[in-house]
């Protein structure tokens, strides 16, 4: 098989670059696998998050955040994106500080997105909080989406536009032969102009075929969700210094993340949960609303999620190879991004430019510098 493209990966990233070069004309080729959606893209939170940004990413989150508003629209597909809100909460004075610190210096960078609350409009926004909270900060933008169906969106707007979607098929070997790229599936030949590498928590393995080194790890972040509860709570939920996250659904079913890990087996496949840390999370839930200790949880599970040291992704051309492009590492936070991720790899690949700063993304950011 042949096209101008061949990205491997199936996650938001991979289909989204799919679907931005698709439609301005490329032949595209994604590979996967396992099936589209299947690790981080499709299991993930589903939060849809600008606030608490690292400032090297704002700009990207941003212009993401805007194309979230309308992207069910664009695609053709519903997403499951609902604009929501996103309050952080502050505990305590120690926390305000952490928030006016960064208030200061993202007003200096000319960011007004993320505003202060206090007592008063946190119990308003969130009554059954504990009131012994003292504040926290909010941007109205952000909200949530179902992963799986947002990933999928992508792709069904992807193959409108002439993409094939290859599942089921792993990628055993990658070489730069002459002007083009051969890549050996596990029962296919692939040849391409250029590859995108957007394999998730697999891509320093494709990273090292194309002959760029990186210090990805990975892990397998747990979720939890419970039965249908009344509705108690509009906004997405998290804390500025403890590990909270939760939102609660339109069905009334709450979702319960934090970043707690469990076990991920990356040469089986497979994710193993540690019930203790998932209790850890659970306590914490309800110490922050008392409503939650009367929930019933429904379901557990994790997912691999690719880690970079700094927890900033890969963005950006490889260091050792023409023709190759790199988009993986996004440290459990890069679903939000995917949309304007898939952009800017389609510019890259297309014009060889992108209009934003992607120098703090570059793959060889911890290569040893020679003085």
């Amino acid at each position: 098989m042949k096209a101008d493209v061949l990205i491997i990966g199936g996650g938001i990233q991979g289909c989204a670059t799919a679907y931005h070069l698709a439609r301005q004309g490329a032949s595209v080729i994604v590979l996967e696998k396992d099936y589209v959606a299947r690790h981080a893209s499709g299991v993930n939170a589903g939060g849809v998050r600008l606030l608490g940004r690292d400032m090297a990413e704002v700009a990207l989150s941003k212009a993401s955040m805007e194309m979230w508003q309308t992207l069910s629209d664009e695609l053709g597909h519903d997403t499951g994106f609902r604009r929501q809100g996103l309050v952080n909460i502050a505990v305590d004075e120690t926390d305000l500080n952490t928030l006016r610190a960064r208030e200061a210096k993202m007003r200096a960078t000319g960011y007004t997105h993320e505003r202060i609350i206090d007592r008063g409009e946190l119990r308003e926004r969130l009554p059954h909080v504990n009131p012994n909270c003292v504040g926290g900060v909010i941007s109205e933008l952000d909200g949530y989406a179902i992963p799986y169906q947002s990933t999928n969106a992508f792709r069904l707007a992807a193959e409108r536009h002439g993409a094939r979607i290859v599942e089921g098929e792993e990628l055993l070997s990658l070489r730069r032969v002459g002007c083009s790229w051969l890549a050996q599936g596990s029962s296919t030949r692939f040849e391409a102009d250029t590859v995108v590498n957007c394999a998730g928590a697999w891509a320093d393995r494709i990273a090292l075929m194309i002959g760029d080194n990186v210090p990805l790890s990975h892990a397998a972040p747990m979720l939890m969700i419970t039965a249908r509860m009344p509705h108690f709570v509009k906004p997405v939920v998290g804390a500025v210094s403890r590990q909270l996250s939760f939102k609660q659904f339109q069905n009334g079913t709450v979702l319960i993340g934090g970043g707690a890990k469990g076990f991920a087996d990356r040469a089986a496949g497979s994710t193993r949960l540690d019930y203790a840390k998932l209790a850890d999370a659970a306590r914490t839930t309800a110490e922050f609303f008392p409503i939650m200790r009367r929930a019933a949880i429904n379901r557990m599970w994790a997912g691999f999620e690719a880690y970079m040291p700094d927890n900033l992704p890969v963005i950006g051309p490889a260091v050792n190879a023409p023709r190759a492009f790199h988009a993986f590492g996004f440290s459990a936070h890069g679903f939000q991004m995917g949309p304007v991720v898939g952009q800017v790899m389609a510019d890259l690949v297309l014009t060889g430019r992108s209009q934003f700063p992607l120098g703090p993304f570059r793959i060889d950011r911890y290569d040893r510098k020679v003085l």
